[in-house]
């Protein structure tokens, strides 16, 4: 990353929010809502930043991320056990498909609505030690695997015309691009691969011009990737452990960022596990796609 453009503006914080582990940021365009997880103290935060107000509601177990539904007050989440549909006014788990019970180290992690309408979504070992994390689709009917043999996955994400799939090894420190279409998912090949400076590559959001924001974890910053894989500028994040971005706002030109605290000493890293927002000059975002599967 040699003299990188740098972003202008510096994100500051939106909600103190000190998550063990924040991830998932997704913006609900019906409400004017940001939701995001905390997955190692599981919960699910909201934030409407016109009313200045937020809160978190618990949740029953390790959560990675949520999807938007028709009912703005149920979400499919990424629990560590499985997809359920989860009530977050009454807190009713509806389990829907489990994807690795003959592997009870494994939990969910990342995961993302495709143009498509499935859910694309990653697994992985909760301990960070064994390959044994894949990618997946589910439509609502069928769960198909198209990518195994990781320690971390994050991702996925679309590209904006819906014809790639980005998709994180974080441990490998490369991102995969999958040609897709019609639910079918090609062969993986390089889009980009961090240097060992960098930190690792974490969650991602792609934008409506098609290059893709990766968070650094370890690094403090985001990268913004043109369609071949060319770094086109850097953001600074004040908080070491950057783990995803999202873009939110009434025209999607804020960009939200989810940190975490996990092995922090917050008196050094004392912005650690909270949200930050930053705006991106008028790059705009794409709107978050619903479950109605």
């Amino acid at each position: 990353m040699t003299h990188p453009t740098v972003h202008p503006e510096t994100p500051h914080v939106a909600v103190a929010s000190a998550c063990v582990l924040g991830e998932g940021p997704v913006w609900d365009h019906r409400s004017n809502t940001l939701f995001w997880v905390d997955i190692k103290n599981p919960g699910v935060w909201r934030y409407r930043p016109d009313a200045k107000e937020h809160f978190r509601v618990d949740a029953p177990e390790r959560i990675g991320f949520i999807a938007l539904t028709p009912d703005e007050n149920v979400v499919v989440a990424g629990f560590k056990s499985g997809l359920a549909r989860f009530n977050l006014k009454t807190g009713a788990v509806e389990p829907l498909v489990s994807p690795d019970k003959d592997k009870p180290n494994n939990r969910i992690n990342d995961g993302h609505v495709g143009p498509d309408g499935a859910i694309y979504f990653g697994t992985m070992d909760d301990e960070e030690e064994s390959a044994s994390g894949a990618f997946w689709r589910w439509d609502g009917r069928e769960l198909t695997q198209f990518h195994s043999g990781i320690v971390v996955t994050n991702g996925p994400a679309f590209s904006h015309d819906g014809r790639t799939i980005y998709a994180t090894d974080t441990m490998g420190q490369v991102i995969h691009a999958f040609d897709a279409g019609d639910g079918r998912i090609g062969e993986p090949r390089h889009f980009t691969r961090f240097e060992q400076s960098w930190g690792h590559p974490d969650g991602m959001a792609v934008d409506a011009e098609g290059h893709v924001w990766v968070c650094h974890w370890g690094a403090s910053r985001i990268t913004r990737f043109a369609p071949d894989g060319s770094v086109e500028r850097t953001v600074s994040v004040p908080t070491a452990q950057v783990t995803k971005c999202a873009f939110g706002g009434p025209d999607l030109t804020t960009l939200y960022i989810t940190t975490a605290a996990i092995g922090r000493d917050p008196h050094i890293d004392v912005m650690a596990g909270h949200l930050f927002k930053v705006e991106t000059g008028g790059i705009r975002g794409l709107r978050t796609n619903i479950f109605e599967g």
